[in-house]
């Protein structure tokens, strides 16, 4: 059960994410704050000192974070237009870049180096590691769709992982051959083994970026 009072609402292409905060503190991303009671402070900080901010740096995430607390209603955003969606952590959970929305203020964030295994994987090379037991909220570039593995495996795009629970066995690398990345338009992908959860977004910033890159205006030489 949350700890907090909250709603998504406007799901899933704008959603929005609301609390009650009745004396209360929870970390945010920095710049998701949309709009919130005067009674609730906030306070900027380097989570994790220097080791914790050049982490940070390198998963490709805000080197800042913000802790709210007070009483009233608190609504947040995440950058890109999509879904929300709220996790009840209670050990490990790794999350991609960008999907950090919010969470429990006693959670631990760290960085996770991939290993060799994903050492082609661009951002992919490094993970955010969530840990503890609260409340973690994900955003996601397009909707959101939770998936449940039991003793199963599925196979997931880079650009469309959004998080997944420890436990489960993961690799990343090139689905099919030279041929079905070249002509098939696939390319990185991450192969999860076991029981757990795998969080999916719907859209793909990259492709999008790729595909609106021939309209934009071509700066002169």
């Amino acid at each position: 059960m949350s700890e907090y009072d909250f709603e998504i609402i406007c799901k899933p292409s704008y959603s929005l994410l609301k609390f009650k905060l009745n004396n209360q503190e929870i970390m945010t991303e920095t710049g998701s704050m949309v709009y919130m009671d005067p009674k609730i402070s906030i306070e900027t900080s380097a989570k994790g000192g220097v080791l914790g901010v050049l982490k940070r740096a390198v998963v490709g995430e805000s080197v800042f974070m913000n802790k709210l607390k007070g009483n009233g209603v608190l609504a947040l955003a995440p950058a890109c237009s999509g879904d929300i969606a709220h996790h009840e952590l209670n050990g490990t959970l790794y999350a991609s870049s960008g999907a950090y929305l919010a969470s429990s203020p006693h959670l631990s964030i760290d960085t996770k180096f991939g290993g060799t295994k994903t050492f082609f994987g661009g951002q992919g090379l490094f993970l955010m590691k969530i840990e503890g037991k609260g409340d973690v909220f994900l955003s996601a570039y397009g909707a959101l769709e939770e998936i449940e593995l039991n003793n199963e495996s599925i196979i997931v795009d880079n650009g469309h992982l959004v998080a997944f629970t420890s436990g489960l066995e993961y690799s990343l690398g090139k689905l099919g051959g030279l041929k079905s990345a070249l002509l098939g338009g696939e390319g990185l992908v991450y192969t999860f083994k076991g029981t757990g959860k795998v969080y999916i977004q719907t859209r793909n910033i990259q492709s999008f970026v790729g595909f609106i890159s021939p309209y934009l205006p071509k700066t002169s030489q």
